[in-house]
């Protein structure tokens, strides 16, 4: 089956760049590219695509705010950021919001239709100077996991890992990029069961996407 698309990009010539790569590659099929965060959630609503690639400067309403609609309508939409913004907050506000994967526009537009077969296929990419920020905040001195124990809790305490050591497992190799079927490979089990480890993880983590998982894991110091 093909995957369905849905652009969300208010730049003309982007907007034709990017619809023209979905439109030549195999396996992909534009639902609608649409140029305001408004007429995205419409079509998120009408078409319930696979995959919205979406721009965060939308002239209307915040891309963050598009990809939390998608997040809470349609969770399995998976949402690839393909903006200018590579400063933390954008970064880390798209991930927390929803988005499975984070590309700046500089990326080739064949790069960016294989990026879409990867998120789909269970793989989150990111382009490499954004994860490398994204592993620095990960790696901060700020709070060492070794000491995380010792800071004063601000809110309900928590157990020291939630989560069960097969399922840390799985979380890892999901931080790695792997897709389900090579998660399942790697563990030994079906990709089905690894998708049912993954809703009890989302769960336990109260996150909606693999990249909000692993982020949440790595504040939590569960990676």
């Amino acid at each position: 089956m093909r995957t369905s698309v849905l652009i969300v990009e208010d730049e003309p010539e982007f907007l034709l760049r990017f619809s023209d790569a979905v439109m030549a590659t195999p396996g992909l099929h534009l639902v609608a590219a649409v140029s305001s965060g408004r007429a995205g959630q419409a079509i998120l609503d009408a078409e319930r695509p696979d995959v919205m690639l979406i721009d965060l400067g939308l002239p209307d309403v915040s891309g963050i705010d598009v990809i939390r609609y998608a997040a809470s309508r349609h969770p399995g939409c998976e949402c690839l950021v393909v903006t200018m913004f590579s400063d933390d907050q954008h970064v880390m506000a798209s991930i927390e919001a929803g988005a499975t994967g984070y590309l700046l526009k500089d990326a080739a537009a064949e790069s960016i239709a294989a990026s879409i077969h990867q998120l789909h296929a269970g793989g989150s990419p990111i382009s490499p100077s954004i994860a490398r920020r994204v592993l620095a905040r990960f790696h901060s001195p700020a709070l060492p996991v070794a000491s995380a124990a010792t800071q004063p809790a601000s809110g309900p305490s928590r157990s020291p890992s939630p989560l069960t050591e097969r399922e840390t497992e799985l979380l890892r190799l999901t931080a790695k990029g792997l897709s389900f079927e090579s998660i399942g490979d790697v563990m030994g089990i079906s990709p089905h069961t690894v998708v049912a480890h993954v809703k009890k993880i989302y769960r336990k983590l109260a996150v909606h996407s693999r990249g909000e998982a692993v982020y949440e894991a790595g504040q939590l110091g569960l990676l």
